[in-house]
């Protein structure tokens, strides 16, 4: 038999080779590479050495035609002493008829199979050695030169497959890699425009539980806000049950302890380290969990609780804990600034609200009180006189002085919350406004209120928009009346594509938006627009001032503001 390959035999191994360039998992070239090299060889064993980092010694060893008993039976698998560290040392060919015989040979370990025959050629990878192919125990006779070469070249294809199945290993840890960047930048980008939307803290929470859910691919995320010495429950997402309000100790919590340390931590067994039952946030048959602290500017905020990685329930990685941990950096940022938006809405409205308390009190101080005042005197002078004629005129007189005091305070009930808005709307009230301000005032009026009954069939506007229009009308009127000295205002409501526009105009000497706003309430109109989710313009000159606000009708920005705008209320009133 001739010792170079036949055309049969380099066939075989160039469709060897064609399937093994193809192919890119690893293990699957490996596990071909030793059944092909057994059928070229005809070896009863084959096995490929993997070399460590260092090339010092075999890190994984993989074997075929040894049953699975039998490989348990051998032990812990060779680490390259002995023969085998033979090509470690020097990565060149070796073939030996008795491999028992060589000076290096340590022998075999109980239980191993009887082997004579050896040969052993190294997989070289981009110049560099990989590891090794054994082959052991040629059915007939010795391993020949041709065994060898068809060993060296099918290990050269091994390299080749080798290197591509690494390749496109690498290329999809990068992609993977790539996507959970995307994911997220995509969740950070997210939170970063409900800051910029200015969107209700609760609209932030939920935000923030469905997209760190979907970062790290957990069944269920809570979101726990610190308050005081306790941590509350405020939003969840997943296969959860609704626990809003539930509060933990601080002191005798996990999630606690991980506010304290500002350090993650991943759980593997919730049922013991969790330190409550997980059916107490609202999370049933939880098994593993991440907790992840919100820091903003060294602030521990709250913290995020992931459980369950996976439909398998499997442990969260550590790449699972550094996206968590980066996303919760942008949630703490934008819980932190959500809250400190609401405080100071909070603020503006009691500080509007006691503004508006002084206004009414110096109206009653200065008309009310001093008209009853002046009545009390007028009636005590005539009560010290004997002179029925002049105890009727003073009893005209001071029944007339009770009816201008009546109206008067009648036009202030009127001014606080009037009663044509909640009875018969939104129209009609600003009708009788404007009314009240031509008849008291002199103001010519020139109205616009181009909407049936400011309402959509029988159904109102609700309640908050209908005040906020109201208020910002009769604001604009305040300010036309105290500071403008104007002759003439036209007033302008009307409804398009979702929005209402208000437009309140004078022919009064203007002022400076910019620099002037102690006593205008400007503040107090700008917060109440931005409360109700719309925009306000003030453009003022010599020619006059014009107030224009859009406020949405059906619009998530102002469905979502409601409910800070009644809390700042409720706090304010």
């Amino acid at each position: 038999m001739s010792e170079s390959l036949d055309g049969a035999w380099l066939r075989r191994l160039l469709e060897v080779g064609r399937s093994l360039v193809t192919e890119l998992d690893l293990q699957v070239v490996l596990d071909r590479v030793l059944e092909t090299a057994r059928e070229v060889t005809g070896a009863r064993y084959a096995a490929i050495g993997v070399l460590n980092e260092g090339r010092t010694e075999l890190a994984q060893f993989l074997t075929s035609g040894v049953d699975e008993e039998t490989r348990s039976g051998i032990g812990d698998p060779p680490r390259g002493r002995g023969v085998l560290g033979v090509l470690i040392d020097h990565p060149q060919p070796l073939r030996l008829s008795d491999v028992g015989s060589h000076p290096r040979s340590y022998g075999f370990p109980v239980g191993h199979p009887v082997m004579h025959g050896f040969l052993g050629v190294p997989v070289i990878v981009r110049g560099e050695a990989w590891g090794n192919l054994y082959l052991a125990e040629k059915e007939q006779g010795e391993f020949s030169e041709r065994d060898e070469q068809a060993a060296v070249i099918l290990a050269d294809w091994a390299a080749v497959a080798i290197n591509n199945a690494r390749l496109y290993e690498m290329s999809e840890l990068r992609r993977q890699d790539l996507e959970k960047a995307v994911q997220g930048l995509e969740a950070t980008r997210d939170v970063a425009v409900a800051i910029g939307g200015e969107i209700a803290l609760e609209h932030v929470l939920e935000l923030i539980v469905k997209r760190g859910r979907a970062l790290v691919g957990a069944r269920s995320l809570v979101i726990m806000l610190r308050e005081g010495e306790e941590l509350v429950v405020h939003a969840s997402a997943g296969h959860v049950q609704e626990r809003r309000g539930v509060r933990l100790a601080i002191a005798d919590s996990t999630s606690g302890q991980v506010l304290k340390r500002r350090r993650p931590e991943r759980i593997t067994d919730v049922g013991s380290r969790l330190g409550i039952a997980p059916q107490e946030l609202g999370v049933a048959d939880a098994h593993t969990a991440l907790l992840v602290p919100m820091l903003y500017r060294g602030e521990a905020v709250g913290v995020l609780a992931a459980f369950d990685r996976g439909l398998d329930g499997s442990v969260f990685s550590e790449d699972d804990e550094q996206m968590l941990r980066t996303f919760a950096a942008s949630a703490a940022t934008a819980v932190a600034l959500a809250q400190s938006v609401l405080a100071d809405r909070l603020r503006s409205s009691l500080a509007a609200a006691d503004a508006e308390r002084s206004r009414w009190a110096r109206e009653l101080h200065d008309e009310t009180l001093q008209g009853l005042g002046g009545l009390r005197v007028l009636l005590s002078a005539a009560l010290r006189r004997d002179d029925l004629q002049l105890a009727q005129e003073t009893m005209r007189d001071a029944v007339g002085r009770i009816e201008q005091e009546i109206e008067n305070l009648r036009s202030l009930i009127t001014e606080l919350r009037p009663a044509a808005l909640d009875e018969l709307g939104l129209r009609v009230a600003i009708e009788s406004l404007l009314d009240r301000h031509h008849e008291q005032n002199g103001l010519e009026v020139e109205r616009d209120l181009d909407v049936a009954g400011l309402a959509r069939g029988n159904e109102r506007f609700d309640a908050d928009l209908e005040t906020a229009v109201y208020r910002l009308v009769q604001e604009a009127l305040t300010n036309v009346v105290k500071h403008s000295r104007a002759g003439c205002v036209r007033v302008a409501v009307g409804e398009s594509e979702g929005e209402l526009t208000v437009e309140v105009q004078d022919d009064g000497e203007g002022f400076d938006p910019d620099t002037v706003d102690h006593g205008f309430g400007l503040a107090g109109m700008k917060e109440r627009v931005s409360l109700a989710g719309g925009t306000l313009s003030i453009s003022s000159d010599e020619r006059g001032t014009l107030v224009t606000a859009c406020l949405p009708t059906r619009d998530d920005r102002r469905l979502g503001n409601q409910a800070e705008w009644s809390g700042a209320n409720q706090a304010a009133s």
